[in-house]
This record gives C-alpha cells, structure tokens and sequence, in this order.
C-alpha cells in the first residue's frame, strides 16, 4: 500500500509543479478565443505583428523622426506632455508602438534583448520613416535603446535614455555600487528581480504565489515613488489615458513577466561594451535621471555616464521616475536630442537641465 500511495504522492506532486511553473497560453489578438485588433500593425518578417501610433507632424513633412519606447506596464499610447506648439516649431513626427505581448502586438516567444532593436528597426523601415531616426526609451524601454546602440547603431540620428533601466548584473558595475544600489530598493523587488535574474522558470510562479509578497509596483506600494511622481500620478487618477486596459490584455505573462526576465537576465553585452556612435558629433546620446527616483537609484546612471563620456547626463534635482511626464522636463528631453551639437547653455533660466553636475566639472 505505502509504494502505490506515494507514487500516487509523487504524480500529484509534479502534476501540481508543472501547472505551478508554466504559464498560460498568451490570448493572441486576432485570434478566435483573444481580444480584437484595434491598432494599426505591421507585419514583422518572422510573421509576427508590431501595433503602432502616429503623432505629431506627418512623417513626410517631419525634420525629426523619433521612435519613442515605452516602458514597464505601459503602452504605444502613452502621452507626452510636449506642447503642439514645441512639435511644430521643430516638426517632430513620433512613432510610438507596443513592444512584444504588449497591447496589440503579437508575443514573442524568443523574446531578447538583441531582437528589441531589430523590433524598432523593422517597425521603422516598413513605415519608410528613413535611414536614420532618433530613439527615446523610457525607464524598462531604455534596455532596448542600449540594444539599439549595440546592434543598430548606423540607424540612429540619436538616442535619449530617460530614467533608465539598470541591471545590477551587469559585470561592469562595481560590487560596491550595485550591492548598494540593489540595498536601496524594497525587499520584495529585491528577491523579485533575483528570481528573474537566477531562476527565470520560477518567475511566472513567484508572481503568482501569495505566501511572499512580489513586485511592489503591481502590488500597488505607493512608497516607490518621491513626492513629485505622486502628483503626477494624481493628475492621471483624474484623466485616465485611453488605452489602458489593453496593456495587459493577452497575458501578464507575456507582457510584464516577460519583460522582466528578459532584462534582468544574462546580457549578450556589457553597456560598457558599446562604442560612441557619433565620433564627430553629429548626433548625441543622453541620459536623463531623477534625483529623487526611488525606482532607478541615480547612483548607477551617474557612474555609467561617467566612464562613458560621450553620453550626456542630465541630473534633475526635483525629478522623480516619472521625470519625462511633467511639461518642462519632457521638452527639454525633446530639445537636447534633436540638436546635433549641444549648448550647453540654451537657456540661463533653466540652466539645471542642459549641464552636467559639478562632480563632473
């Protein structure tokens, strides 16, 4: 009787493991049991589809294309607070879409670091936007910015990371500068991100359990963000953006869980790899950091940007994670990467924006 019932044990045991582990099937949009498409799409060349936004000036009349990289749990439709006014003095055309399992766009399976920026070039050739385009990723969707500056970069007129995504895996990161940084975000991030990082077939469970307490932002923990992120999520408590529901609609899996562990897993490269792809300055890469970020701690961006000097690190005093979402700090990004050679003195009145820190000096 004991050997029947423990096999009985052991069969249960790993039949309960592998629904534990694996996810479930993504709900492809266009497909019989999934959501509707709603977005315009193209079709990539391995057959999946990349859904897409137009904003600003049409593209034939455009000075400056941009392709702008949304983040963690957000969207092509993400908004911009740059005025109409800004978008027309400098005939800026946005190209906005959703990154794989996102929104409307097909998941990708085989979902990389590397296969971002072939994603964002593809999506630009076959809306014939030009040869060359600028890039703008925003906190998680500055990890395919880094892709296309390693892969792509004969493609960019120029590149701005804003409160970018930080690995504290990466090997050019000191011991004591990512142990500290990592120290400063919450413990459930913290063993979150481990998981992601050593033991990516756990992560869909680690997600799903309810005995630990998982990613902070999902769970809704206010305390991740600084005072002026807080008002500016009070503004979109009151206006809603269109689109939101969408986000996660064919799966948490293949849209947040994936990102995760794809970004916070094995790089094929080191940032400190990449090679100034503008040696006679005509383009520029920039980074953009909130002091008072609680999700990406400046300390890690500050150092990058010093052992890479051609980057040109922007350090807001009062900013927060959601720095590129307030007016003044959105047109400033907007401004510093369309010019070909920087001032560093555009403007007196709002001279923290355009210079470097004085540990710099």
């Amino acid at each position: 009787m004991i050997a029947p019932i423990a096999v009985a044990l052991t069969v249960g045991l790993l039949g309960w493991t592998y629904r534990a582990l694996k996810p479930p099937p993504p709900k492809i949009c266009g497909s019989p049991d999934g959501p509707p498409v709603t977005s315009p799409r193209i079709k990539l060349s391995d057959g999946r589809h990349l859904a897409y936004r137009e904003a600003g000036v049409p593209r034939e009349e455009a000075k400056y294309k941009i392709v702008v990289i949304h983040g963690f749990g957000s969207s092509k439709d993400l908004n911009l607070p740059a005025s109409e006014e800004l978008v027309e003095e400098l005939r800026i055309y946005f190209l906005f879409f959703d990154r794989s399992g996102y929104g409307d766009s097909d998941p990708n399976p085989s979902r990389s670091v590397k296969s971002e920026a072939y994603d964002a070039q593809e999506l630009a050739d076959k809306l014939q936007i030009g040869s060359k385009f600028y890039v703008i990723g925003i906190s998680m969707g500055a990890y395919p910015v880094y892709s296309c500056l390693k892969y792509i970069p004969h493609r960019l007129a120029g590149a701005s990371l804003v409160v970018p995504f930080v690995n504290y895996w990466w090997p050019c990161l000191p011991a004591n500068l990512s142990n500290d940084a990592f120290s400063r975000l919450l413990a459930q991030d913290q063993w979150s991100f481990r998981v992601a990082h050593y033991t990516p077939l756990l992560f869909y469970w680690w997600m799903s359990q309810k005995w630990f307490p998982s990613l902070s932002i999902l769970a809704g923990n206010m305390a991740i963000f600084s005072q002026s992120d807080l008002e500016i999520l009070k503004k979109w408590s009151e206006a809603p953006s269109v689109g939101q529901e969408k986000i996660q609609q064919q799966g948490v899996y293949e849209s947040l869980h994936r990102d995760i562990i794809v970004s916070y897993g094995k790089w094929e490269f080191d940032p400190m790899d990449l090679i100034n792809p503008f040696p006679n300055n005509e383009g520029s890469v920039h980074i953009w950091q909130g002091y008072e970020d609680r999700i990406i701690p400046f300390q890690v961006n500050r150092y990058l940007s010093e052992k890479l000097p051609w980057i040109h690190y922007h350090e807001v005093p009062d900013a927060g994670h959601l720095l590129i979402f307030e007016s003044k700090n959105c047109e400033a990004v907007l401004r510093e990467l369309v010019q070909r050679r920087r001032n560093l003195v555009l403007n007196r009145n709002q001279k923290w924006l355009y210079s470097r820190p004085r540990w710099f000096d």
